[in-house]
């Protein structure tokens, strides 16, 4: 007899030998996201911004002439209109959004949804008879990984090791330009030189845009703290749990209690996609 062994671990279950089967085959439509909000071609960024804030999403479908023709995201706020020193007041959306949609069928697989994700490089919209009936973001398809060989692939390889970092006292604005002008959504915000909490686009609509709060404030006081961090060396899939379980896109990579990198969900989507 083996002794101190884990014995669910070395037979497991036909049950979950079945489950991590269905989840290999999971469909685009049992995983998407079906409230899809949108915005209109002659609405402000300003406006767009708002909704996004409030209902604490990062992207609007485009209609015009009730037909969705683009998307605008928190991305294109920071990077085409924050970044250059616009008034989103003044920044229509019809000049920043990016077409034509990136289209998927509802009955495509999820790995299928990821390889068009990452060679697309954009969220996906899920139409059905040409009626638009979902999207598929990066944060959806970390939820329903399967537990594949192509999940137990460590996590070092795909992270960003050049993270960018800033004093619990710096602006906001500051910040936010910076952001915009490098193309990244989150920056770690330190405190005597050391991690302690995250400031991310997502934060800027939720926290400040939309509340019409100016930017002035220290964003050590607006960042997400406690950090969420992991070690290095993790499966791809464990990555993947951690973020759906703790509702977070990006998670700090850790060796020996010092700070090596980052790894976005859009990272593990692009791990599970190769």
């Amino acid at each position: 007899m083996v002794v101190g062994k884990d014995l669910g671990k070395e037979f497991p279950s036909v049950l979950d030998s079945a489950y991590k089967e269905y989840k290999r085959h999971l469909e685009v439509n049992e995983i998407m996201s079906r409230g899809v909000v949108t915005t209109t071609t002659e609405a402000s960024m300003y406006e767009a911004a708002k909704i996004m804030g409030n209902k604490h999403i990062g992207s609007l479908i485009v209609v015009k002439y009730e037909t969705p023709v683009a998307i605008v995201t928190e991305r294109d706020l920071l990077t085409k209109v924050l970044a250059k020193g616009l008034d989103p007041k003044e920044v229509m959306v019809d000049g920043v959004m990016s077409y034509p949609l990136i289209k998927i069928c509802p009955t495509a697989r999820i790995r299928d949804a990821a390889q068009m994700m990452i060679n697309k490089k954009g969220r996906l919209t899920v139409f059905e008879c040409g009626n638009l009936v979902g999207m598929i973001t990066a944060s959806d398809l970390i939820r329903s990984l399967p537990e594949a060989p192509e999940t137990m692939t460590k996590v070092d390889g795909f992270i960003t090791r050049e993270v960018v970092t800033y004093d619990e006292k710096e602006t906001v604005a500051s910040i936010v330009k910076v952001m915009g002008e490098k193309r990244i959504g989150s920056v770690i915000v330190t405190s005597g030189g050391k991690p302690m909490g995250i400031f991310k686009e997502r934060d800027l609509l939720t926290a400040f845009l939309a509340k019409d709060i100016p930017l002035n404030i220290e964003v050590g006081k607006a960042s997400s703290s406690p950090l969420i961090m992991a070690s290095l060396g993790i499966s791809v899939h464990e990555a993947a749990k951690t973020m759906a379980s703790k509702h977070v896109r990006r998670l700090p990579i850790v060796k020996e209690g010092k700070l090596v990198g980052i790894i976005t969900a859009r990272d593990l989507v692009e791990a599970y996609a190769k």
